[in-house]
């Protein structure tokens, strides 16, 4: 089952979304998950740490723990 994540800003980047869904402790952790190519973003690798995630967009690490961002 996919958590829901609310933002209430237009769009959130990649980066910061994994820090404030508490997906990872740091800044530090979250660049480098996102730059080893573990990040998931709607199904698909990405590797741009300021990615805009908009609501409707799912995140997940290694396939993992879907996030849905409303």
């Amino acid at each position: 089952m996919a958590s829901e994540i609310k933002i209430t800003t237009e769009f959130i980047k990649l980066d910061a979304l994994l820090k404030f869904a508490s997906l990872v402790s740091s800044g530090g952790e979250a660049k480098q998950l996102i730059q080893d190519g573990q990040v998931l973003v709607n199904g698909e690798v990405c590797t741009m740490r300021g990615k805009k995630i908009r609501p409707g967009d799912s995140i997940s690490i290694n396939g993992e723990g879907e996030v849905k961002v409303v």
